[in-house]
């Protein structure tokens, strides 16, 4: 059984936790957080669930990297959301420092763990960690298609009337507007969706979906976190059972779809390895096209976090 780390405390970070515990496969999960009281809070809280949902698993609350040692899986949600006033270059600034040290806090105590980041901006967050890590390729990717996925499925499963598991779809490119999805992969039941919807909707979901996140911010106030910790911990769930289950991630390209030296999301395969493979889709031009305008947008963000110089 497997020891996972999740560094944030917060909402994202305590529902990674939560949802992980409760899939009772993995032997022990470390919470930290620079909040250490609000770190061994939450992990109680969801220990004391234990008895009432029939899990085993062991929830440890800390603010010490010490307690992280010898994690098999870090997933790491630590990182601030942008505030009014905040310029997007102010956000990267702070967090790729945050998730710089972070990850070489985590690497003092675990020997080639596998690293999963959640903080955004993705892209270039999980280009900060695998710089940090001096890890392989295989082992540091991040999680954003899978909620990107999840949002478009569930649109159209309300517009369908249809069960949200029978859908299936695959996004790719960066995380956010830039996004591509997919409708040609997108089936319900192996039905093609586009014999079931008109186009004109099925663009309207296309449309939603690259500002899904955005959407729930103006609704509470602030970033999801139930499905995006979900998202997280189904990503772990597949490498912990190595399963090699197909998910888009977000991971560092080295000449697939045309593409070199760029963190990206693509549908890959996850193992106990982490990374098993990547899989190239035969794109159409257009679609090909997408994907390379927004490689070219993730490329100027990763331009300006080189531009910082952070250590």
């Amino acid at each position: 059984m497997s020891k996972v780390t999740v560094v944030g405390a917060g909402n994202v970070g305590a529902t990674v936790a939560n949802v992980l515990a409760h899939k009772d496969i993995v032997r022990e999960v470390v919470l930290l957080d620079i909040k250490g009281d609000l770190a061994r809070g939450k992990s109680l809280d969801t220990w004391q669930q234990a008895p009432i949902d029939h899990f085993s698993t062991r929830l440890t609350g800390t603010d010490d990297y010490k307690d992280s040692a010898n994690s098999d899986i870090v997933v790491i949600t630590a990182g601030i959301p942008r505030k009014p006033g905040m310029s997007r270059d102010d956000l990267i600034s702070t967090n790729a420092k945050i998730v710089t040290s972070v990850t070489k806090s985590i690497m003092e105590h675990s020997d080639n763990p596998i690293i999963i980041l959640v903080s955004n901006p993705l892209d270039v967050m999980t280009y900060a960690a695998h710089k940090a890590s001096g890890l392989s390729k295989e082992r540091v990717f991040g999680m954003a298609g899978i909620l990107d996925t999840a949002r478009y499925r569930a649109f159209l499963a309300t517009a369908l009337d249809v069960s949200p598991k029978d859908i299936q779809a695959v996004l790719m490119g960066g995380h956010g507007d830039t996004m591509v999805p997919l409708p040609r992969y997108t089936t319900v039941a192996g039905i093609p969706v586009t014999e079931l919807i008109a186009e004109d909707a099925l663009t309207a979901i296309v449309e939603r979906t690259k500002k899904g996140g955005g959407e729930l911010v103006k609704l509470m106030g602030t970033s999801a976190w139930y499905a995006p910790g979900a998202a997280a911990a189904q990503m772990v769930a597949s490498i912990v059972r190595d399963e090699n289950r197909i998910f888009p991630c977000c991971s560092l390209l080295t000449g697939q779809y045309g593409l070199n030296d760029i963190f990206l999301g693509v549908p890959v395969k996850l193992g106990k390895a982490g990374i098993v493979q990547t899989l190239e889709l035969k794109l159409n031009k257009d679609e090909q096209a997408l994907l390379h305008t927004s490689a070219s947008h993730v490329r100027e963000v990763i331009g300006t976090f080189e531009g910082m110089s952070i250590a």
